[in-house]
Formats: C-alpha cells, sequence, structure tokens
C-alpha cells in the first residue's frame, strides 16, 4: 500500500512541505521494492535513516527559532521514531522483508507519517508561520 501524498498534508511552511514530499517518494520506492532487491532495499533504507534525522533537524531548528512551546515533546517524539527506524533498518538489514516486518514497515513508513503530520506538524506550522 503506498504512501500517497495529498495536498491536505501540506503545513503552509515549504521546506517542511518538500521534504516530506521527498519522504514520500523515498517511502514509497522503498515499499515498492520490498521483496524484489534487497540491495536496493537497504540503499533506500540508508538514505531514510539520514534524510529523517535531516527532516527532523529542520523542524527542530525552525520550533527553536520560534520558541515553539511543544517543542520538548514534538523533539521526543522525533527521537522515538528515529529508534523505531534505526530498529526496522537493522531488522530489515538482518532479516530481509518478513511478513512481521511488513506490518512494522507500514505503521511505521505510512501511519505515523501521516498521523504526525495532520496531528503535529500542521500545529508546530502554524505557530512558526505566525512567528517566523
Amino acid at each position: 500500500m503506498p504512501l500517497m501524498w495529498s495536498d491536505s498534508l501540506l503545513t503552509g511552511v515549504t521546506v517542511i512541505d518538500s521534504q516530506h514530499k521527498e519522504l514520500f517518494r523515498r517511502i514509497n520506492e522503498l515499499l515498492d521494492y520490498a521483496g524484489k532487491s534487497r540491495e536496493k532495499v537497504q540503499e533506500i533504507t540508508n538514505f531514510l535513516q539520514n534524510y529523517i534525522i535531516n527532516h527532523f533537524g529542520t523542524e527542530e531548528r525552525l520550533m527553536v527559532k520560534a520558541d515553539y512551546p511543544d517543542y520538548p515533546a514534538h523533539k521526543s517524539a522525533h527521537e522515538k521514531y528515529s529508534q523505531e527506524f534505526k530498529e526496522l533498518k537493522d531488522s530489515i538489514d538482518k532479516e530481509g522483508i518478513n511478513v512481521n516486518l511488513t506490518v512494522k514497515m507500514n505503521h511505521l513508513l505510512i501511519d505515523w507519517w501521516i498521523n504526525h503530520i495532520n496531528k503535529v506538524d500542521k500545529k508546530m506550522a502554524e505557530f512558526i508561520r505566525d512567528k517566523i
């Protein structure tokens, strides 16, 4: 099941929106290659691990600059996700993609992003747009 981008996910902060779109594109690429090419899956998960850290850093710098009051909770969510992604990546590297990892991938790579953007990032972006 692909991760579908919709303009309803736009936050109104250009850099964040463009990074989200790239994340969706790469996550879909990973889902497409799952079970087909272990080498390509590892290449994509390596990219995603670095890109996620970069993306979270971008958001966190904007939150600090705007003195965002929910920064600690938002940063904590980023740290938790980064750890969960690392664990998923490590499992994929060791085992390849299996049924259990597919379920975990769907949750972590599809459900989490949709919920995080709609519930957390949009709230943050609204605050940032008003302050910066």
